[in-house]
């Protein structure tokens, strides 16, 4: 964990960022207008700035776990949102964590993983066991070609790609293009919804 801990301190110290469009994506905060049980228990890995859950916060829901292998976007999400519970703000490992979630919200974290087999089998796998019985992975996956670069992160790859591994522990509900997309990623999101089998 310690590389990948000093990959992404050095990448948020830097403000190498890229992805970062410092608001909630559309495609989630348009789902996230639709949710109206506001005690659903909810986890953001891979958070970064995190503000989807910035907007669920101010929303009402108020049972959100954003996890993050960096402190760095933790203590910007703290000064940002002071009144946000420090418990709620967990430093850690994805494939360490432990808990069950009602809903965890997938903001192209997938991609983040050098995008070996391995790696992405266990993310798949991981998802399915942090999920409750009902739980939903809802989120956005990033639609372009993956290169031959493994340090050229994000990581992307396509639906069937997607689902190859996927499907191997979840139920597809949906998995789409994105409509709602901001304009710089327009026809390069596709949105998901998957179960728990």
């Amino acid at each position: 964990m310690e590389n990948q801990q000093d990959y992404w301190t050095t990448r948020y110290k830097n403000q190498s960022t890229g992805w970062d469009i410092g608001y909630p994506s559309t495609p989630l905060k348009d789902y996230i207008n639709q949710l109206h049980e506001k005690t659903i228990s909810i986890l953001i890995p891979g958070a970064g700035n995190a503000y989807e859950a910035e907007y669920l916060w101010k929303n009402g829901f108020k049972n959100i776990y954003i996890l993050d292998i960096s402190q760095v976007p933790l203590i910007a999400f703290q000064e940002r949102i002071p009144d946000f519970p420090p418990k709620q703000l967990l430093r850690g490992d994805f494939f360490e964590h432990q808990g069950k979630y009602d809903l965890i919200l997938e903001q192209t974290f997938f991609c983040s993983f050098v995008p070996t087999d391995e790696n992405r089998h266990r993310y798949a796998k991981k998802m399915a066991g942090l999920l409750a019985a009902t739980g939903k992975l809802v989120g956005v996956w990033f639609n372009f070609p993956l290169t031959g670069d493994m340090e050229k992160r994000p990581f992307g790859g396509n639906k069937n790609l997607y689902l190859s591994y996927l499907e191997t522990y979840l139920k597809t509900i949906t998995f789409k293009a994105c409509y709602n997309s901001i304009p710089p990623r327009r026809g390069k999101e596709l949105f998901g919804i998957f179960m728990k089998k």
